[in-house]
């Protein structure tokens, strides 16, 4: 554990203590599970320090800025909190953190709703069974696929994850991820994640093989007692419907003890929005950015 003000890269030793913290949050999204932060580390220069009670969280990459506190939001006495008496901006702060910032901090919190950080959640049974007119068109393409390929679908173990690699960097060449910002560094998080799989017990996924390659691979997380993440999903895009099925099967077979799923944000980009809507999500994990005013009395009387 950090001491009290010293700011330390995101890493593995932390993890268990990280997610003691988690657990009491009243919300979790995407951005602050351990698979997220581990992950993105690099890309975003990720850091951490372990408070009292809260866990902090800034990137230093491209620049410096605060995420929100991990922990339990309610039971702190905020307007005595150190780091928020100094004033500042916070991004990707749930929506419950974020009004009751406001609530407890009047006149001193902005509140900037941020549309391209919501998670989406979806109902797992319907994405397994795909009923109705709402999902005809993704049962259409998960049957084309199933009816086309001789396919086999298996849980990804650790054998398997240098397989999945070498999928990636396929996918990569398909998708010319050299030529873009965005493509380059989720490839690196992609890479982190899978070549630590053997120390990150609890990252799961699956695997579709066709004719014994690997066409298709999910990285999952749990979230919280009823909801799972799922933080990266590549398809081989010669196959019609590969992402219709690997989004089927994995919940099907995995995600038997979950109600809901995680599937992250769309980053205010149009395609990926249009797509994820697609699926019909059931609710949205809101989050803003955050600017608070400093106190006028900045005594350190606090201890998140």
């Amino acid at each position: 554990m950090t001491a009290p003000n010293d700011w330390r890269p995101v890493n593995l030793a932390g993890r268990e203590e990280y997610l003691k913290r988690l657990a009491q949050c009243p919300t979790v999204t995407s951005d602050v599970s351990f698979g997220n932060i581990w992950g993105w580390r690099e890309v975003y220069g990720l850091e951490w320090r372990f408070g009292r009670s809260h866990v902090w969280l800034r990137q230093t990459r491209p620049e410096t800025v605060y995420w929100g506190p991990v922990g339990p939001w309610s039971a702190e006495d905020w307007e005595r909190c150190p780091v928020l008496a100094g004033g500042g901006a916070f991004t990707r702060v749930p929506e419950a953190l974020a009004r009751l910032w406001a609530e407890r901090l009047p006149q001193r919190v902005e509140l900037i709703e941020c549309r391209g950080h919501w998670d989406y959640v979806y109902s797992v049974p319907e994405l397994v069974e795909l009923k109705g007119n709402r999902f005809h068109k993704k049962k259409n393409l998960l049957n084309q696929f199933l009816r086309t390929y001789a396919h086999v679908y298996h849980p990804m173990t650790p054998d398997c994850v240098e397989g999945v690699l070498q999928m990636q960097e396929q996918w990569c060449s398909w998708r010319d991820c050299e030529s873009g910002d965005t493509l380059i560094s989720e490839n690196e998080a992609i890479r982190r994640v899978l070549e630590n799989w053997d120390n990150m017990p609890g990252m799961f996924g699956g695997v579709i093989e066709v004719n014994r390659n690997i066409v298709a691979y999910t990285v999952a997380e749990r979230l919280d007692e009823k909801t799972l993440v799922i933080h990266f999903e590549k398809g081989h895009a010669e196959f019609k419907g590969i992402y219709q099925a690997m989004n089927q099967l994995f919940l099907a077979n995995a995600a038997g003890e979950f109600a809901l799923v995680n599937r992250e944000q769309d980053l205010d980009d149009p395609g990926l929005r249009k797509a994820k809507e697609s699926y019909n999500p059931v609710d949205y994990l809101k989050k803003y950015e955050v600017r608070v005013t400093p106190a006028q009395d900045r005594s350190q009387g606090g201890r998140a």
